[in-house]
Order: structure tokens, then C-alpha cells, then sequence
């Protein structure tokens, strides 16, 4: 589906800086919707008339986008001579019933079926009508209020609130209130003032008009505060009467409020006010002639969230202090298994303990990263060349090993990283050991590659392939890995098909190849690769 900036830039002769104005609208135009109770919709004329205008005053110099060469997009609107508007953004409200059950972005209109829209663009200013709300007259009428938007002296659209006094919320004072700050809102539109250019009004926890209100005047003063904004006050320990009153007076050491008069842009802070009661703040200026004449104030009561985020960071804090533990234990256990291997005489006897410790070692690679991490996935390339440096220490006395490593594994849930590093580990151990076993014939020097290839995102069955090469003598004739009888190849043969659902192959290609095909999908609903 084409996005809103993607049709300002094709369909439009509106410069970078006009289209992001309309972008910055769209990103805050909520809590227009939500002041006004009624749909928002924003036309733009199309380029190929973009400067069919009313001729400017004498004296007046204006300077417009060069429009370019435009096609007519194909569909069911009707394309005739003259200027269209096309429907570049659309906003429901949030506390009102819509009147418009289909999306219109995207669609053209001739502007002669929008008068009112083509007056408020042609002259600048804020045009009012209204129409039947059905076609035999009856059942109330719906009411159109179209606001220019200007940028830098230029009206480059306009915006629509459409809405019916028959239809959704009863008129109460609450909503006079918020109609007249739409007002407010509105002629900063017309003037080019809003929205600012610098406002965090896209963070998703900043408040919304449902979360509460408060209106300061010119002296920084309420002269209105609605239900919620006064409950959210009331969780702050204020129980004297808030209109009439500053926030400092009441106690409220607004930063943001300061900072929106002195500096005339938009702020958010959070209060806590007392340990168990946090109050987001997002204040916002009032501009007339250039001045702040006041501010809106929104406030949400995020006590709840943070308390959860809390103990999201305890429950974190906790899952990493076990990982850490574990990976201690497996330590300790391998150090165990390593120390009563020195003291066992026998060597045929000291190579199962010294395996089993490595094998143990290879695991605790993966809970020391969960350690750093509690999250659910692993970064694995982190893991191998742990790896490959356990391969490397048993080849201690041999020839000079050669492991290189090749691809990206990704990101890994845990149940897929740990078979898979023991996996790992057991077939480098097995390449070190016995694929250069026989010396060559012409001597070259031992390599052992390892590789990943991520595979199956097209088709939606993502995998992961894993390769351990070598240039060694290769398996021996009649290999049968159902009947072997290493250890760590039925270790292998195990993990793979049990543990990580996947297949496993081995070949003699100039030396012995093992191929894994690790499925990625998911299993429990649980992700096996990080997207």
C-alpha cells in the first residue's frame, strides 16, 4: 500500500521541507481528532495544478513548488479537467464515532465537489458548511470545518475536520472546552505555527487527550482541568482547587511548563511526585501573533507502567544472576573433571573425562552470553570462536591447525544455541582428532572450515546450514553413522535429530564433510531465529 509521503512525493509538487511540515502533522494530528471529536482528512492538490491559485496581491511575490508532469493514477475516481485534491492522510478519533468506515488515503477528487476545501485553499483561511447527513435530507446533517495548512507563507494543503452534532457524545462542557482549544490549535495551523518543528509527540507512551487535560493561561494559570487530568493530580497528593492556581503553587514543579513558555516548543518530562505515584507531562504552547498566550497540558498516570518495568528489570536481573550461576557451576564441574583427569594415569582413562569437559565447557559458552543477556535470543557468532579455540586446545602435540570460519549464524533462541555449540564443538574435536590422523601426500597443511548460510527465508521456512569441512584423509570406507561407535558422532547423530529437528549429512569431498540442516521455524510459537 502506498504510504502518505510516498504520495506527496510522486503526486505532488510540494519541496522536501513542505512535505515533511504535512509528515510532522500527521505524526500529532491526534490530538486534533481527539479535541475536535471528529475525522480529519488532509488534501493536497495535485501537481499539474498546483498553481492554479488566486493571482497574488500587487506587490506580493510568491513563490511556489515547479510542478511536474503528471500521469493520472488509474482506478474508480474519475479524472477531468481541473484541479483534483488528492486525500494524502486520514485520522479517526479516538473518543467520538467515525464517520467514515472506509480508508479514502489515496483517492482523487475534482475540487469541484469540494467548494469548501478549494475556498479555504484558495483563500487562506478557515472555511465552515454543512451538508445532509443522507441523501433524502433526513437524519441530521453533517458539519465541515476546512483549515489551511501553511508552510513558509504557502497554503500547501488543507485539512478537513468533518464531523455530525446528531451523531456520536452529547455537547457538554468538557467538550466545549476541547472544541475551543481546537480553535486554538486550528488558526496555529492556518498561521503555519503547528505543528512545531521539534516535538516528542511520536514517543508511545506520551499522553492523549483521553488521558487528561489541563489548559494554562498566559500567566501559566488552569483554567481548566478535565476528570482524569484532576484524578492524576489527586494521585499526586493535590487536594486544594486547581483552577485559578499554577502548578507551582499546588506544589508542581513543572520543568516542561517553564520550558514551553520561555522557549515557545513543546516538552515532555516525567514527575514522580512520591515514590509510587509517576506522572508523564507533555506541554504544549499556545502561539497567538507569535506569542505564547498559553499552553495545553496533557498528563497520563504511568505509575502502573513503571511499576511493571520495575519488576521486568528485577525479573531480568534475577534470570541473569541464574545464568550466571549456572555458567559458574558448569565451570567448577569442568575444572573438577579437568583436575581428576591429570590425577588418572591411565591415558585411555583420561580421555572420556577430558571430553566430558569440554563437552560441559561448550554449554557453558552459551549461559555465559545468557548472562550478559537474559534475553531470548542468542547472538551465536559470539559463541564460536569460543569454539573453535576448544578445538584448537585439544590439538596440543599435533600439526599446526588451521580453523577458519565462514557466514553468519545469527541470532538464536537458547534450546536451538546450546545443542547446536555441542554440536559444534564435537565435530571440530572430531576433524582436529582423526581427520589428519594419516599425513597427507603432498603435505599441505591441515584447514578445517566451518560455515553458516541462513536458507528458506523466501519460502517462509527459514533454516540454517552448517558445514564442517576438512582437507584430511575423509571417513573411512563404509562409514555408517548408525552403527558408529564414537561417541561423539552418536552425540552428534542425537542432538540433531531430537533436540534441533534437523538432518545431518556426511560426505568424502577432497576430505571429510558434515552438512547440518538446523530448521528455524518455530516450535511453541517460540522464534528459533532473531528477524
Amino acid at each position: 500500500m502506498t504510504s502518505p509521503a510516498d504520495i506527496a512525493r510522486e503526486y505532488t509538487g510540494l519541496e522536501l521541507g513542505a512535505r515533511q511540515h504535512l509528515e510532522r502533522l500527521m505524526g500529532s494530528w491526534s490530538l486534533l481528532a481527539d479535541l475536535s471529536f471528529a475525522d480529519l482528512l488532509l488534501y493536497v492538490p495535485l501537481d499539474q495544478f498546483s498553481l492554479a491559485v488566486a493571482e497574488p496581491a500587487p506587490g506580493e511575490e510568491r513563490h511556489r513548488p515547479r510542478p511536474r508532469r503528471y500521469d493520472p493514477p488509474t482506478g474508480p475516481n474519475p479524472i477531468v479537467r481541473g484541479l483534483h485534491f488528492v486525500v494524502l492522510g486520514q485520522m479517526r478519533p479516538t473518543n467520538a464515532q467515525t464517520l467514515f468506515e472506509l480508508d479514502l488515503v489515496g483517492q482523487v477528487v475534482a475540487a469541484g465537489e469540494l467548494p469548501l476545501v478549494l475556498d479555504a485553499w484558495r483563500s487562506g483561511t478557515i472555511m465552515t458548511g454543512a451538508r445532509p447527513l443522507a441523501e433524502d435530507g433526513g437524519g441530521g446533517v453533517v458539519r465541515y470545518q476546512c483549515i489551511p495548512v501553511r508552510w513558509q507563507g504557502d497554503v500547501i494543503g488543507v485539512l478537513s475536520r468533518v464531523w455530525s452534532p446528531t451523531v456520536g457524545r452529547r455537547t457538554g462542557g468538557l467538550e466545549r472546552v476541547y472544541t475551543r482549544l481546537f480553535e486554538r490549535f486550528a488558526a496555529m495551523v492556518t498561521a503555519g505555527v503547528y505543528p512545531f518543528l521539534a516535538d516528542d509527540a511520536e514517543i508511545e507512551e506520551a499522553p492523549r487527550v483521553g488521558d487528561g487535560v489541563i489548559v494554562l493561561d498566559a500567566e501559566q494559570r488552569i483554567s481548566f482541568a478535565s476528570p482524569n487530568a484532576t484524578n492524576a493530580l489527586h494521585r499526586m497528593g493535590i487536594v486544594s482547587a486547581i483552577v485559578g492556581a499554577t502548578l507551582e503553587e499546588l506544589g508542581v514543579d513543572s520543568q516542561a511548563v517553564h520550558l514551553t513558555f520561555a522557549s515557545g516548543r513543546p516538552v515532555i518530562e516525567e514527575m514522580e511526585r512520591r515514590p509510587d505515584v509517576i506522572v508523564l507531562v507533555r506541554s504544549i504552547p499556545l502561539v497567538e501573533d507569535g506569542a505564547v498566550s498559553g499552553a495545553a497540558v496533557l498528563v497520563r498516570d504511568v505509575t502502573d507502567l513503571r511499576r511493571r518495568d520495575r519488576l521486568l528489570l528485577s525479573k531480568d536481573a534475577a534470570i541473569r544472576e541464574v545464568h550466571h550461576r549456572v555458567k559458574n557451576n558448569l565451570q567448577t564441574i569442568s575444572s573438577l573433571l579437568r583436575l581428576q583427569a591429570r590425577r588418572v594415569s591411565d591415558p585411555a582413562a583420561r580421555v572420556p573425562l577430558l571430553e566430558a569437559e569440554r563437552r560441559i565447557r561448550a554449554i557453558a559458552l552459551v549461559h555465559e552470553i545468557l548472562a550478559r543477556d537474559p534475553g531470548e535470543q542468542i547472538p551465536f557468532d559470539e559463541i564460536v570462536p569460543a569454539l573453535v579455540q576448544l578445538a584448537r586446545d585439544a590439538n596440543i602435540g599435533r600439526r599446526s591447525l588451521d580453523i577458519r570460519t565462514v557466514g553468519d549464524a545469527g541470532e538464536l533462541v537458547a534450546d536451538v544455541a546450546t545443542p547446536l555449540a555441542v554440536v559444534i564443538a564435537e565435530l571440530l574435536q572430531n576433524a582436529a582428532e582423526h581427520g589428519f590422523a594419516v599425513a597427507t601426500a603432498d603435505g599441505r597443511a591441515p584447514v578445517v572450515e566451518l560455515s553458516f548460510e541462513a536458507t528458506g527465508a523466501a519460502t517462509h521456512e527459514p533454516a540454517l546450514e552448517v558445514t564442517v569441512r576438512d582437507n584430511g584423509s575423509g571417513f573411512p570406507d563404509g562409514f555408517d553413522l548408525e552403527a558408529t561407535g564414537s561417541l561423539g558422532l552418536a552425540i552428534v547423530r542425537d542432538l540433531v535429530r531430537s533436540q534441533l529437528g534437523g538432518t545431518i549429512e556426511f560426505a568424502n569431498e577432497g576430505g571429510a564433510v558434515v552438512r547440518l540442516h538446523v530448521p528455524l521455524a518455530s516450535h511453541g510459537d517460540r522464534p528459533r531465529l532473531a528477524p
